[in-house]
């Protein structure tokens, strides 16, 4: 269990595991067939595929669990099954938790390592988070404190790296791109504060866009 007050999680059989990739299979044709462009298949922050990855949930004593090979093969047949109904010529991500922060728990050397199997595969980009198999992980917030992570696979493969984690505004998110840490910025929590975070940022950065033409009218010159 994650903690005293979450459920026991039960084993997945085989069969089971089987039927699951189908079922990420299916949720692929549909992305795909609803005219979706970027598909990105999500292994962090403590969900099933980041489950399989970390030593801290994975106690499998099959060929899904124990050694790093193992543990990330559950993931790496996704990606594979995933590969054969998704156009090789549309972008495939996959988002990892870098790090539990917990000391015997998955790690940036093991997400480097899987890293470079998911490039060997043919993945475009990896969506770089951390976190979210223990309540014990003691987490360093702070402004971009998981930038490191990211800069570490950007600098050791040749995927195109997404970071995240406290990324408020655009110089901070430019200063990101012309370091080279990273080739993409995910945000979500400052546009949530900031609907209009991508005019204000345009402003910031003094990039001339569009506006929508509901709002051309209020433009500022």
């Amino acid at each position: 269990a994650f903690a005293n007050n979450y459920a026991t999680p039960t084993t997945l059989s085989l069969d089971e595991i089987e039927r699951i990739k189908n079922d990420f299979v299916v949720g692929a044709e549909r992305v795909f067939h609803a005219g979706f462009k970027v598909l990105e298949i999500h292994g962090a922050h403590g969900y099933l595929v980041h489950e399989f990855l970390s030593p801290l949930s994975n106690k499998r004593t099959d060929q899904y669990g124990g050694s790093f090979e193992n543990r990330t093969r559950f993931l790496l047949e996704l990606v594979d099954a995933i590969q054969k109904v998704w156009p090789k010529e549309l972008p495939l991500f996959v988002r990892i938790s870098a790090t539990d922060w917990v000391d015997g728990g998955w790690n940036e050397q093991e997400s480097l390592k899987l890293s470079k199997l998911l490039e060997a595969k043919g993945v475009d980009a990896i969506d770089v988070s951390t976190g979210g198999t223990s309540p014990d992980a003691k987490i360093p917030v702070g402004a971009g404190y998981q930038l490191p992570f990211a800069s570490l696979i950007k600098h050791n493969t040749n995927l195109i790296v997404g970071t995240v984690g406290l990324i408020t505004n655009a110089s901070q998110a430019e200063t990101i791109l012309v370091n080279g840490d990273a080739d993409l910025v995910f945000m979500a929590r400052e546009m949530l504060r900031d609907p209009y975070f991508p005019l204000h940022a345009a402003r910031e950065v003094h990039e001339d866009i569009a506006w929508p033409n509901q709002y051309r009218r209020a433009k500022l010159k």
